[in-house]
């Protein structure tokens, strides 16, 4: 479920900037990039719960590191794209 959670916050973010660049309202698919965002982190949490209630430390010491990094840096990249649209507009109107 996470990795469709992390398609459709991709393509979101990309309608976001579309929107934005042609000059339409962009905010409800900013709203949603952002959500389903969230939505990757938490769905991919709980599918990590399975491999704890199962008490495979191998397979969670294997994967929580990487993975803890990289969704680090995916969330800031993703808060990042959706909030550009906002600050190039306020750059453009002054």
């Amino acid at each position: 479920m996470w990795i469709i959670f992390g398609v459709i916050a991709i393509v979101t973010t990309f309608i976001n900037l579309y929107l934005y660049k042609a000059g339409k309202d962009y905010k409800l698919a900013m709203a949603m990039a952002l959500s389903f965002t969230a939505l990757t982190i938490c769905a991919d949490y709980s599918y990590l719960t399975r491999w704890v209630k199962a008490e495979d430390w191998a397979a969670l010491s294997d994967v929580i590191p990487g993975m803890a990094r990289a969704f680090w840096f995916l969330t800031i990249v993703s808060i990042l794209l959706n909030i550009a649209p906002i600050f190039l507009e306020r750059k453009r109107k002054r």
